[in-house]
């Protein structure tokens, strides 16, 4: 399912136009990804925690010709979802 099919869905389940269910998708994700940039920790109890990590360099091969890289420093965003959450697909 890809953003669109997806947000087709979610109108319907919500009972709203589709460019409405697309401006509150896209509310939802600009929200999360500000409060990530801005360095806060969000928790959607009973679904999710995101929080941005820092990774450290480190050392990598370039699967094209075999060479040693060094991969910089980044910030790179996680989600961990909630038991309650996995529990819905493990039943």
């Amino acid at each position: 399912m890809n953003k669109s099919e997806f947000t087709k869905v979610y109108a319907d389940r919500l009972g709203v136009t589709i460019k409405e269910a697309e401006n509150n998708l896209a509310t939802f994700i600009s929200t999360l990804t500000e409060c990530l940039k801005n360095g806060e920790y969000v928790h959607v109890s009973g679904f999710a925690t995101f929080e941005l990590r820092n990774k450290q360099a480190r050392d990598g091969v370039n699967p094209l010709n075999g060479e040693k890289v060094l991969i910089p420093a980044c910030k790179s965003p996680n989600a961990k979802f909630s038991k309650t959450f996995k529990a819905i697909f493990n039943d």
